[in-house]
């Protein structure tokens, strides 16, 4: 048995020293390497680059619109024709052929103001493009720095049921000393190996979840899944943010309040363009053709001309069955609509911020008490393990103190995890979440 204990610890100091000889994996670095990779962010900036492209003079009808053109045809057709003295004149096959060519010009000089407002509505969506572009930034981050903390906070559960292990192989070690020198038991023996297969099992399983949190990890970072990696054992929080000043800086920064403000200025452009077309349009057209023309049956077998065109066009509606009227209140409701949804976001993200800081004012109290605890429960662990080894007391109170020391380790790691994220999420509500 003795022989069995010794490869077993063999293994796991092994398989524990591969883990810690991996690559190191910063936050930075892992945040720097989702930035690159991210498809999320990729497919994003995409849109915001398509606004862009899109927000230019030719789209709003700003701008002139030149066309050329090109046409040709012919004929062949056999023809009688009877002149007013009452000869006939027959043709046969006679071939006919035309052929037109030039440039035109068409200018809309004037829609009742519709065209400015189209160019600011382009501006603004590509402003919304470059809104939305951050707001997936600051989510990738988010979840980049959860999932990373997240593996930090599997790897000290890992080391704490390794050192759980520890204990209670020492624990068997002593049950089996003890019953070799006839002053222990054969159910203390068996009831230390249980408890110590326990723990395996327990180790085992923290160790699985933490491979499950590094391929999400590598996921995020759009990069191999089966990629091994090592991070820092230390979660530190900022305990310095203020609700004042988080909440001035949501307003200024939020992305999601940013959007709600675009789209109510969208919604107001929209009412503008369609009141333009109350106003006459009013265009300007010229070009320059070129025009030929045979035809052997005609008054005058060929024909051919050339030029310069030009015009003024201008119209306006007077009636088209009440739809401007209808347009325009139903634009007007969209105002109201947009209006009433900055109100919504604004309350929602007063409400995530007050409860945010509310999580994370408790938890950096928790942080705190669970810190004494783990102290606390470490020394009752070491007093306990030396009665135990004098032969003071019986198993189960060795087991009882072991059981407290690794909860009590285990909610300290949780809080401080807790009170990470609570940090990350105000952050991400301020529109300030940054990993330099």
């Amino acid at each position: 048995m003795k022989i069995k204990h010794f490869t077993f610890f063999i293994a796991l100091w092994l398989s524990c020293t591969n883990l810690f000889a991996q690559e190191l994996l910063t936050l930075q670095e892992a945040v720097a390497i989702a930035l690159r990779n991210n498809y999320d962010i990729k497919l994003i900036k995409n849109e915001a680059v398509i606004a862009q492209n899109n927000s230019n003079l030719g789209n709003a009808g700003i701008l002139p619109v030149a066309v050329g053109n090109f046409s040709t045809g012919g004929s062949r057709q056999n023809t009688v024709q009877t002149q007013a003295s009452g000869v006939e004149r027959v043709t046969d096959g006679a071939r006919s052929t035309n052929m037109n060519y030039g440039v035109g010009l068409d200018w809309t000089v004037f829609d009742g103001f519709r065209m400015f407002a189209t160019l600011e509505r382009l501006k603004t969506l590509e402003q919304q493009g470059q809104v939305n572009a951050k707001a997936q930034i600051l989510t990738t981050i988010s979840d980049v720095v959860a999932t990373y903390y997240n593996v930090v906070k599997q790897q000290k559960l890992v080391l704490a049921y390794d050192s759980a292990i520890d204990v209670s192989a020492l624990r068997l070690k002593i049950a089996n000393n003890k019953l070799e020198i006839g002053r222990g038991s054969k159910l203390d023996v068996l009831a230390a190996k249980v408890d110590y297969n326990t723990d395996t099992s327990a180790y085992l399983q923290e160790k699985n979840l933490m491979a499950t949190y590094m391929v999400n990890l590598n996921q995020l970072m759009a990069r191999d899944v089966t990629l091994k990696f090592s991070v820092p054992d230390e979660i530190n929080i900022d305990n310095k943010l203020d609700f004042t000043t988080l909440a001035g800086q949501m307003q200024l920064l939020n992305p999601d309040l940013r959007n709600a403000m675009l789209n109510k200025k969208i919604a107001d452009l929209n009412l503008k363009e369609i009141k333009g077309d109350r106003y006459p349009r009013i265009a300007l057209n010229s070009g320059y053709e070129f025009s030929r023309s045979t035809s052997p049956t005609g008054f005058n077998t060929q024909f051919r001309a050339n030029g310069l065109t030009y015009g003024l066009t201008a119209s306006v509606n007077i009636f088209n069955g009440f739809l401007q009227r209808q347009n325009e209140r139903n634009a007007k409701i969209l105002i109201n609509s947009s209006e009433l949804s900055l109100e919504k976001v604004k309350q929602d993200l007063n409400a995530q911020l007050t409860t945010a800081y509310q999580n994370y004012i408790t938890f950096l109290d928790l942080v705190e008490l669970e810190d004494r605890n783990v102290e606390i429960a470490k020394q009752n662990l070491d007093i306990t393990l030396e009665k135990y080894r004098l032969g003071s007391i019986a198993p189960l109170e060795l087991r009882e103190a072991q059981r407290n020391a690794i909860d009590a380790s285990n909610r300290y790691v949780e809080i401080k995890y807790q009170a990470k994220l609570a940090e990350v999420t105000l952050k991400e509500i301020s529109g300030t979440l940054n990993v330099q």
